[in-house]
C-alpha cells in the first residue's frame, strides 16, 4: 500500500464560466500536482462536486484525468452514495482503465446504523473491482462511522485497504490506529490535523490546499514521514491561516479562487454553491503572495 502514503489531492472538477467541464484547466491542475510532487490523485471525491454532476460526465472527467495523468500517479476514484446498489452498479461499470483504488464514502442523509455501514461496505467490498478506501466525514454525512465498524471492515475485508478519517476526533484515531491490522492505512481527511495525525501513526493525507499548493504540502508531509516532525512544524504553521482562509465560504469555492489567482483554472462551480466572495479572494491573493515569499 506504499502508494498510497504521503500526500494525496482530492481533485476539484474546473467549469468554464458556462458551467461546463474545463479540460484545458483540469490538465493544467493534474500536471501543476505532478510537478508539484504530489504521491497520488483522486479524481471526482466531494471537493470534485461530483453531486452536481452526470454519469456522462463522470465518465468523462475519470477517463480524461487517467489519460493525462498518463500513469504517472496512482489514481483513485471516487465513487460513493447513499443509496447501496447505485453504488455498486456504478462501480461495476466503471472503467478501471489507469486507477488503482476506490475511495467511497459513507452512506449520507439516511443516517443508517452502524450495522447498516457495515453491510454497505460489505456489499460494496464483495463486487468492487479495485481496493476500496472508506471515507468517513460526519460534517458532511450527518452519519459517524465509529471506530469499531471501521476496524471489523477492515479485518474483514482484505479489499478494505484503508480509511480517510475527517471526524476531528483524536478518540476515533487512537482506536483506529490500536485496532486496525498492521497494513491497513489511516489517511487523514483534514488538512489542519495531518502533523498531528501523522505523529500518531497515519499514513498521510488526503488534501484540499494541496490542489494549490502541491510543493508546500508535500514537503511539510515528507519530513511527517521521515519522522521530522520539528523540522515540519514550521512549515504546518505557515499554511494554517490559507487552509483557514480556503475553507471559510465552503469547500471548494475557495481553493477554486486560489487555483484562479495562480492562473491554472477558474472559479466557477455549480449551483448550489457559490463563488468564493470578493473579501475573500482578496484575502485569499494576498495570503498566496504571502507564501510565496522566500522563507
Amino acid at each position: 500500500m506504499n502508494k498510497f502514503q504521503g500526500t494525496g489531492v482530492a481533485l476539484v472538477t474546473p467549469f468554464n464560466t458556462d458551467g461546463s467541464v474545463d479540460y484545458n484547466g483540469l490538465k493544467n491542475l493534474i500536471n501543476h500536482l505532478v510537478e508539484g510532487g504530489i504521491d497520488y490523485l483522486i479524481s471526482l471525491g466531494t471537493t470534485g462536486e461530483t453531486a452536481t454532476m452526470t454519469k456522462e460526465e463522470k465518465k468523462k472527467v475519470w477517463a480524461y484525468t487517467a489519460e493525462v495523468n498518463d500513469n504517472r500517479l496512482p489514481l483513485v476514484a471516487g465513487i460513493g452514495g447513499n443509496n447501496t446498489l447505485a453504488v455498486a452498479e456504478e462501480m461495476k461499470s466503471f472503467d478501471t482503465n489507469g486507477y488503482s483504488a476506490i475511495l467511497s464514502v459513507s452512506p449520507y442523509y439516511n443516517k443508517p446504523t452502524q450495522e447498516g455501514i457495515y453491510q454497505h461496505y460489505k456489499y460494496l467490498a464483495e463486487i468492487s473491482p479495485l481496493d476500496l478506501m472508506l471515507y468517513n466525514v460526519p460534517g458532511r454525512t450527518m452519519s459517524n462511522m465509529s471506530p469499531e465498524t471501521t476496524c471489523r471492515l477492515a479485518h474483514d475485508f482484505k479489499n478494505i485497504i484503508a480509511t480517510k478519517e475527517a471526524s476531528g476526533s483524536f478518540d476515533q484515531f487512537n482506536q483506529i490506529m490500536r485496532d486496525k491490522p498492521e497494513d491497513f492505512l489511516l489517511i487523514s481527511g483534514d488538512d489542519p490535523v495531518t502533523l498531528p495525525m501523522m505523529a500518531l501513526g497515519a499514513s498521510g493525507i488526503i488534501s484540499v490546499i494541496g490542489n494549490a499548493l502541491p510543493k508546500q504540502f508535500s514537503d511539510m508531509v515528507r519530513l511527517c514521514m521521515a519522522g521530522d516532525f520539528k523540522g515540519a512544524t514550521p512549515a504546518h504553521l505557515s499554511l494554517v491561516e490559507f487552509t483557514r482562509l480556503a475553507f471559510a465560504e465552503g469547500n471548494p469555492a475557495g481553493i477554486k479562487a486560489a487555483l484562479k489567482q495562480l492562473g491554472i483554472c477558474g472559479d466557477t462551480v455549480r449551483l448550489p454553491l457559490a463563488k468564493a466572495s470578493s473579501s475573500l479572494e482578496q484575502a485569499i491573493a494576498l495570503e498566496l503572495e504571502k507564501l510565496s515569499q522566500p522563507a
